[in-house]
């Protein structure tokens, strides 16, 4: 999956109070969509819930993000964050339960890429935060990347191309790193004021790392 928030240009700094409160918010927001999106996971597991499909997953992930965002200036707006991250919760489910039991050693695979995620983000965003470097100038790459990925990533899907589908997973890897670094740094230097798009950005980049991630350790990992 992929975002589609707006890639705009900063605005000028804001306030120290202001960009405090606002990574504080979206921090305080992102951990608990993603220990909702955890449960949701664990349970969708626990109940082995089949995977929705991919026109499904299309329609309920851009649908919820469209909503997410239209009402992102009003309380309703946290209410389709949590179900925009629980849907996307539901669909991981699946994925994780397959690696485990169709992939030798597919325990360990899904902890390393769980693990790798969390060195990432949180190195990327400490990065981010103590250079305080403004990171405006990569967003039309990141869209333009994103998009293209996005378009191969279907290809592959439609048409079984292992090949394409791996490569597809460096690029998302390559371009979230670089979507962590772009949101933080928009946060800080006031591009970006609204807790909860920063929140379903951040979000969006550490469920696809984590997926490509795992995609990846499964293709070079799962064979022994």
């Amino acid at each position: 999956m992929i975002t589609r928030q707006t890639l705009s240009t900063p605005r000028p700094v804001v306030e120290g109070v202001e960009f405090n409160k606002v990574l504080k918010n979206t921090y305080a927001l992102l951990s608990a969509t993603l220990l909702f999106s955890a449960g949701v996971a664990g349970l969708s597991i626990l109940m082995n819930w089949p995977h929705p499909g991919l026109v499904m997953t299309l329609v309920g992930y851009f649908g919820l993000l469209f909503l997410a965002g239209r009402f992102r200036n009003s309380s309703l707006g946290l209410v389709f964050v949590f179900a925009l991250t629980g849907f996307m919760g539901l669909t991981l489910g699946p994925i994780i339960s397959f690696y485990i039991n169709a992939i030798p050693n597919g325990d360990q695979l899904v902890m390393t890429a769980l693990g790798g995620t969390g060195v990432i983000f949180l190195g990327l965003s400490a990065y981010a935060l103590k250079s305080r470097k403004d990171f405006s100038f990569i967003g039309g790459m990141l869209f333009a990347g994103i998009l293209v990925a996005f378009l191969a990533g279907l290809g592959a899907a439609v048409f079984s191309i292992p090949a394409l589908s791996l490569a597809v997973s460096a690029m998302f890897i390559i371009l979230m790193s670089g979507m962590i670094l772009y949101q933080t740094s928009a946060i800080i230097h006031g591009g970006e004021t609204n807790y909860i798009m920063a929140t379903i950005t951040l979000y969006v980049s550490i469920y696809n790392l984590f997926l490509s991630l795992l995609q990846i350790l499964g293709i070079f990992g799962g064979d022994d």
